[in-house]
């Protein structure tokens, strides 16, 4: 067996010719459903990886792509690159991926395309890049954001509308029967997309029930992790009247308010209902399982497609 693996025994075990195994891998050129499924077959079966240097001298592209995350500790973080990486695969890219910690300088590094010169483009989920530095970005490199759009950027933003459904998540607690219903998840700091949009939903679905704002029923959160949510339940179960409900923006938070129901002996839902926001694998196993929206993250994997077709400036191709 010969050490590296070509395009000619890729083409040979698919049953097609060569230029056919290129255009799939390259994604470029006409081919059926059928044909394309055969030859990612044959390149998984073989190992067939791209000369990544070669493919960059002939066309221009190295069929690199770079995802930057806040953090893949957190499982919708984790969850919606391991989408990312599948879709990748199928279009013959390599994905490389990063965790910021959701720092505005390295988040503005990866926007600008300064972290790696052989990636073609950039899929990036910003907390902290502000609006001046977000109006230089994406210029040099093709660049897709995921996430709240809270800045005017050049470029193409995937996103849900977070209002809607924090709004339509608190409504089902309220109609319920629920009146003290809390709300773990929001944040001070500057740029913190995800905590406006999803507390403003909040605020409508109590507006509309005819209920006031408590900021008692909100306590801060530094961020979205477990050991958040545990601290915020603690908070408010020590409330002179505690909440017979939560929603909390993340399922990782639900995670831990509903570890601190359970070391205070409360049943849920029957003393406090609790419903999260991401619907990850894990929700599904907690004990109860958790009730949760459910953003698509196969159909976040877009980035890809996206990229794959686009043309960047002449100075980076």
């Amino acid at each position: 067996m010969r050490a590296e693996i070509g395009l000619e025994e890729v083409a040979e075990r698919a049953g097609v010719s060569m230029r056919t195994v290129s255009n799939v891998v390259r994604d470029t050129g006409r081919f059926s459903e059928a044909t394309r499924a055969r030859v990612l077959r044959a390149v998984e079966e073989l190992g067939y990886r791209p000369n990544t240097a070669a493919r960059r001298l002939r066309t221009g592209r190295s069929g690199v792509l770079l995802l930057a995350v806040p953090e893949l500790s957190m499982p919708y973080f984790a969850e919606l690159a391991g989408h990312l990486l599948r879709e990748a695969a199928g279009h013959g890219c390599t994905l490389l991926v990063e965790a910021t910690g959701g720092r505005a300088e390295a988040e503005l590094e990866i926007a600008l395309g300064r972290t790696d010169p052989l990636v073609d483009g950039v899929i990036l989920s910003p907390l902290a890049l502000d609006g001046e530095a977000a109006r230089a970005a994406g210029t040099e490199l093709p660049l897709v954001l995921l996430g709240e759009r809270v800045h005017e950027m050049p470029c193409p933003h995937i996103t849900i509308d977070n209002t809607c459904a924090a709004r339509e998540a608190t409504a089902r607690l309220l109609s319920l029967g629920r009146r003290r219903v809390a709300v773990i998840g929001r944040q001070t700091v500057p740029y913190a997309a995800t905590s406006a949009t999803r507390l403003a939903g909040y605020r409508e679905a109590l507006e509309a029930a005819g209920l006031r704002y408590d900021e008692t029923l909100a306590p801060a959160v530094a961020a979205y992790g477990r050991a958040d949510g545990a601290a915020a339940m603690r908070t408010l179960l020590d409330l002179a009247e505690p909440p017979d409900a939560v929603f909390c923006f993340a399922d990782a938070m639900a995670e831990g308010a509903l570890a601190v129901l359970r070391e205070r002996g409360l049943s849920v839902p029957g003393d406090v209902a609790v419903v999260g926001f991401d619907d990850v694998e894990a929700a599904r196993y907690a004990a109860p399982p958790l009730t949760t929206v459910a953003p698509d993250k196969r159909e976040a994997s877009e980035p890809v497609t996206t990229l794959r077709r686009s043309r960047p400036p002449d100075s980076r191709w």
